[in-house]
């Protein structure tokens, strides 16, 4: 059922139904989630059950702006470093989520167990209204994994979270979301920031804003904690994604011919083909647009029964790193 997240009487229902142990989804600016009360085990064990996806692969935690927002970093993490605090002064609310220490005995199956736990405050007008009402009703914070089946393609608009769940799910529609791809994670748990996944926030922002460099995860003792959207196959849509160079793009156009179909690409060069059953769509040259439409894009090509998604390798430049990762996990799927 899609409810209007301009609504008040929406929000305050939402936020009864996510207090008594139900799913709500909502949207972020990066993409819709769905959301649990993270300190109740049985809503969050929903939301595993719901996805199909695996108990041990950790949720974000998604928390108000403010002094409720305060509340509950002290309710989930242990005291911040103070490069961790000067992230969240710089990027929050906003698309960042940060690896810390998590609080024993609050949120573990909400971390998938660990002693780490994710947590973000989006910026979202009816994230954060829904956020405000749930703390109003003692709910500190809300696990919230993309609303969408294990692995496949996160939603950006309601109706992708009802093609996903059905009818029965709940979902405050917020229009269209403005970044079009999941959180930056910065891991911040062990003693230095550690990029985990891009996103729009890139590694010169957090650098700067940190006041010191981002760390190789490989020259740290301690392993990378599990974290969400970081397995090497991911955001697949049915059909199968494949990365070309322009130059290789239209040289399989040109050899494919007239009798080609059920094949979609997606790219910033203008390209050309003999078929009519071939699905030529532009890719923004900012990266930024980019984003934004890209999950958008591959649901639309799988709406239309394409086999194969060809899609042009976006630039090396640092802006892209975000539209790469996706589109590279997609491609491993």
């Amino acid at each position: 059922m899609i409810l209007d997240g301009q609504s008040s009487e929406a929000i305050e229902q939402a936020a009864d139904r996510l207090r008594a142990g139900g799913l709500v989804a909502f949207p972020t600016e990066t993409v819709y989630g769905l959301g649990a009360d993270a300190t109740q085990g049985d809503a969050v064990a929903g939301i595993f059950s719901a996805k199909g996806r695996p108990s041990d692969h950790p949720l974000i935690v998604h928390v108000a702006a403010g002094v409720k927002g305060e509340e509950s970093l002290s309710r989930f993490a242990q005291p911040l470093p103070p490069f961790a605090r000067k992230l969240i002064q710089a990027f929050w609310p906003g698309p960042l989520t940060l690896i810390v220490t998590r609080q024993p005995g609050v949120a573990a199956e909400a971390a998938g167990g660990q002693d780490t736990v994710g947590l973000r405050c989006p910026s979202h007008p009816v994230a954060q209204a829904l956020l405000a009402a749930c703390a109003e009703r003692g709910v500190a914070g809300l696990a919230a994994p993309s609303a969408n089946r294990f692995g496949r393609v996160s939603p950006t608009t309601a109706a992708h979270v009802q093609q996903e769940f059905g009818d029965e799910l709940w979902v405050l529609d917020g229009g269209a979301c403005a970044v079009g791809i999941e959180s930056t994670i910065v891991d911040c748990s062990r003693g230095a920031p550690v990029l985990l996944r891009p996103g729009a926030i890139t590694r010169a922002q957090i650098e700067a804003a940190a006041g010191v460099a981002l760390s190789d995860r490989h020259a740290l003792a301690a392993a990378d904690p599990r974290a969400s959207g970081t397995l090497e196959a991911h955001y697949a849509p049915t059909a199968k994604v494949r990365l070309m160079e322009a130059r290789a793009l239209q040289s399989a156009l040109d050899v494919l011919g007239a009798d080609a179909a059920h094949i979609a690409v997606w790219s910033r060069s203008a390209l050309r083909t003999r078929s009519q059953r071939i699905a030529l769509r532009r890719m923004p040259d900012d990266a930024a647009a980019a984003a934004q439409q890209l999950f958008a894009v591959l649901r639309a090509f799988d709406d239309q029964g394409t086999k194969l998604i060809w899609v042009e390798t976006p630039p090396a430049g640092p802006e892209w790193e975000g539209v790469r990762d996706r589109l590279q996990r997609a491609a491993a799927a």
